[in-house]
């Protein structure tokens, strides 16, 4: 079929009449933001008819490579949950990625909600090849699914076009594949300066961020003195400097140490550079959704970071600025709560892992962290930080599945507990002399619980090789059912290896 970049162009051309007559607050912008703002509209719904005609020319094609047998599943899945949500249960890195990128296969839009380029999601394509994720979303290897930036977003626009132009030479394309928010925040190399700056004032409490200005992006949004995609393409690029240098301004009498004002004077220079890529991709994503909705399209809303570093329900303060939980789906989208929750996946490590500072209460040290993590290739995908490592917490799991509602759950990396002579799940913490099921609000507290554990013998087999849930060692099924009886919800995918079609179905 026609490229959809090619169809994108025709249907420029040829716009549906109801998009003229859409009004965003016509009465309160100025032309240029009118005029933005028409545009990125006109787009989201060219663009979905666009798509519509791709998945039906794509649908003819019976023998395409993606309909590949272990997609059958996945595929009946999708046609089962028009949206699904997947999220992290514990602090991240769960191998989320792996999980979205296979569904993604399946399903028409993909979208990130929340987050920056502080997460990171590894993925592989059904050759082996490694691509490495951080804003862009995990269906852009599907070339029949359109993937979509959320206004939850905070986006480093460089590192957002340095990953499309690295995929792009990876044989990736992203063109007419890629839409951004207009409502979605910018973060600027002034917000990494100041997360920088910020770590080294607090000294020996450093909360232990990636430093890439996360924090300070959502602080300027929260605090009504962001500037978004919308901004910079509203034709008034005095208005945008002016803004901008009023951000430095205030920075520098926080850091003057750390802030160079002449050197973030240059780099507003980069965004206005940016303005004719940006506008090849920025679209009014809340609309393109919705209209994706209510035409059918099934939709995939992929989580990152994890519940764990949720701002409301994490370790705070040893957590991340957005809400990584099912509520941050909904505001970082979009998308009505009704729609988002029709099936809620937490994906699980089969054991536990932490990056940066904060209370861990099963965390391992000695020799079996270090084997679990040169097993596991326990390194941060954004990062590259060794991650802590520790046994399966169900309390925190419990809470997480609480807080999102969970309809079921993906365990990861159950195959890097192969060599375990003995797994251990913590079912429990003993805080002050007394026995609790409950996960602290406290990062004081939880910082002294310390955990009740239930041994289960290991395998001691290898897993990698299991293509169905009865071929997995007993001992491991045993691990799985107790996690599913502890946690309150049932086990639906098993990850034994890095591989697409390295994944166990528990029916």
């Amino acid at each position: 079929h026609a490229p959809i970049a090619r169809m994108l162009a025709h249907h420029h051309h040829h716009q549906p009449s109801w998009s003229s007559s859409l009004k965003l607050g016509r009465n309160h912008t100025s032309r240029g933001a009118r005029s933005a703002r028409s545009f990125s509209c006109r787009r989201s719904s060219s663009i979905l008819a666009a798509s519509s005609q791709a998945a039906a020319a794509s649908s003819s094609k019976s023998a395409d490579a993606k309909k590949v047998a272990y997609l059958t599943p996945y595929s009946s899945f999708a046609n089962q949950n028009q949206v699904t949500c997947v999220l992290g249960s514990q602090w991240g890195d769960e191998g989320k990625g792996k999980l979205v990128d296979v569904l993604a296969q399946t399903y028409d839009v993909v979208c990130r909600c929340q987050g920056g380029a502080n997460a990171g999601h590894t993925i592989y394509d059904d050759d082996g090849k490694k691509y490495a994720l951080h804003l862009v979303p995990s269906g852009i290897l599907n070339q029949n699914a359109m993937n979509v930036i959320g206004n939850g977003v905070v986006v480093h626009l460089p590192s957002l076009f340095k990953e499309l132009d690295t995929l792009a030479e990876q044989g990736v394309p992203y063109e007419g594949r890629l839409l951004l928010s207009d409502r979605a925040h910018l973060l600027f190399t002034l917000h990494m300066v100041m997360d920088g700056a910020g770590e080294e004032k607090r000294g020996g409490d450093q909360i232990g961020t990636t430093r890439r200005g996360i924090g300070p992006a959502y602080s300027a949004k929260t605090a009504r003195s962001g500037l978004r995609v919308c901004d910079l393409l509203s034709g008034d690029k005095e208005a945008f400097v002016s803004r901008y240098m009023r951000l430095v301004e205030d920075a520098e009498k926080r850091f003057p140490d750390a802030v160079d004002v002449d050197a973030m004077k240059a780099d507003v220079d980069t965004y206005l550079d940016l303005i004719p890529r940006v506008r090849e991709i920025v679209a009014d994503t809340v609309t393109y959704v919705n209209d994706a909705y209510d035409s059918g399209k099934r939709i995939l809303l992929e989580g990152a970071n994890a519940t764990l570093l949720d701002i409301d329900f994490g370790t705070y303060p040893y957590v991340t600025s957005s809400n990584p939980s099912l509520g941050g789906m909904c505001t970082g989208l979009g998308l009505a709560p009704s729609k988002a929750s029709q099936c809620v996946v937490g994906v699980v490590k089969a054991y536990l892992t932490r990056v940066g500072a904060g209370p861990f209460p099963t965390e391992l040290d000695g020799e079996i962290a270090d084997f679990l993590r040169e097993k596991g290739g326990e390194y941060g995908t954004t990062t590259g930080r060794p991650r802590r490592i520790g046994w399966l917490d169900v309390v925190a799991l419990r809470y997480t599945v609480q807080i999102n509602g969970f309809t079921e759950l993906n365990v990861t990396k159950l195959d890097v507990l192969d060599e375990c002579e003995e797994v251990k799940i913590c079912t429990g913490y003993r805080l002050k002399g007394e026995e609790t099921g409950t996960f602290p609000a406290s990062a004081t507290d939880l910082e002294l619980c310390e955990p009740v554990y239930e041994s289960m013998p290991g395998w001691n087999t290898d897993t990698t090789k299991c293509k169905s849930y009865d071929d997995l060692p007993a001992e491991a099924r045993a691990y799985i059912e107790r996690m599913e009886e502890l946690s309150g919800c049932s086990v639906r995918w098993i990850g034994v290896g890095p591989g697409r079609d390295a994944m166990v179905w528990k029916n």
